[in-house]
């Protein structure tokens, strides 16, 4: 099936969920969804850009900057354009009154800025409002295909990196984490990635004890454990891989110990991944490893993610998440121990449901040891 066939069928998924749903519209501003509806891509922007999806049509209103632009990208055939000398809200009246909106139920982009839901609002002050997850988090959370392609291309350009960035082995050691996360940008380019997927994380020692630190100016040293967590986009779909490695020297006396206790969380919250099973008893089958070994306090985030054209999206692999799983949902596996003021351990991979359990989209090595060069 080609593109503009995936995108079509899309569209009429969507169709069917708004009648389910009882809404008329969707309205999506700049983001994943109206990728994910139309093919066009854009960043969110200060000019008024929808696209709406009702029950039997689907239509931009964009700057007329923009026209070509759309045509071209998009499967969506109506666009409406105003111009930069003319009020955008009335436009969107004109619209609205065409496609029946202004007495209807209207689920807006999640993500929409402020200033746009505002304008709907005061533009279509007879209509009733909800949120466009209603129906596009059914229609999203299982991926077809090409997005599961997508997403094995971009594992493999992380897996790539990650052996190539750990052969450096002591050759890391006396970089900032701030130039070993410009090497591994570098890289991923290098392998094909078209974005990274996120500001890449190099946690050396103390700063790896922070799930969500980045890089800085800290030297890398001899023994430290150093959190390497990046990924690449390919054709719109992020990497997200995690590995925690010693470049060179001894760990700290009970690094190998939390290492191995992450590690065994990992493997056991990657087997419970199955059909039927909610995503709670992924996040617990983790949870119990790392409490069992003693560390059940020092892992403080949820086990995982959905990974889609958003890095973060349904479903959520959490305690209190009651999402059955189904084949084709694909999300991270990462549970982490975290000692403030030492180190931390944090292992990654991304799993897709399978008909009878799960495929991991990762496989580079797992080992905290540095990989040896090449011959």
């Amino acid at each position: 099936m080609d593109r503009d066939s995936i995108v079509e069928d899309r569209l009429e998924r969507a169709r069917a969920g708004l009648e389910r749903a009882g809404a008329d519209a969707l309205v999506c501003f700049p983001s994943s969804n109206t990728h994910y509806l139309s093919g066009f891509d854009e960043e969110p922007m200060e000019r008024h850009l929808f696209l709406f999806v009702t029950r039997d049509r689907a239509a931009f209103l964009a700057p007329e900057m923009y026209d070509e632009q759309i045509r071209a990208e998009s499967v969506v055939e109506d666009v409406r354009t105003w111009s930069d000398g003319e009020e955008p809200t009335a436009a969107l009246e004109a619209i609205g009154t065409d496609l029946g909106l202004s007495e209807g139920r209207l689920l807006v982009d999640d993500r929409m800025w402020a200033l746009f839901t505002q304008d709907l609002r005061a533009t279509f002050h007879d209509a009733t409002f909800g949120l466009a997850s209603e129906v596009l988090d059914d229609l999203r959370i299982c991926k077809d295909d090409a997005e599961l392609e997508a997403l094995r291309e971009a594992a493999a350009v992380s897996d790539a990196v990650s052996e190539s960035i750990r052969r450096l082995g002591p050759n890391a050691v006396g970089m900032t984490e701030t130039e070993l996360a410009a090497e591994i940008e570098d890289r991923l380019a290098a392998e094909g990635g078209s974005a990274i997927s996120f500001e890449s994380v190099v946690g050396s020692g103390p700063n790896g004890a922070r799930p969500h630190h980045r890089h800085g100016e800290r030297e890398i040293r001899p023994g430290d454990p150093v959190v390497l967590d990046f990924g690449t986009v390919v054709d719109g779909y992020p990497g997200d891989q995690t590995r925690t490695v010693v470049f060179a020297g001894d760990p700290p006396d009970d690094y190998e110990d939390v290492h191995e206790a992450v590690l065994e969380a990992q493997s056991t919250a990657v087997e419970a991944v199955e059909p039927g099973v909610e995503a709670s008893e992924v996040d617990r089958a983790a949870r119990t490893v790392l409490e069992e070994r003693g560390y059940g306090d020092r892992f403080v985030h949820r086990t995982g993610h959905g990974v889609g054209l958003d890095l973060h999206e349904p479903p959520y692999i959490a305690a209190d998440t009651d999402c059955r799983l189904e084949p084709g949902m694909v999300f991270s596996v990462e549970p982490g121990v975290y000692l403030e003021g030492e180190y931390g351990v944090r292992i990654e991979d991304l799993v897709v449901v399978t008909e009878d359990g799960c495929e991991r989209l990762n496989h580079s090595p797992r080992t905290w040891r540095p990989l040896p060069e090449e011959c």
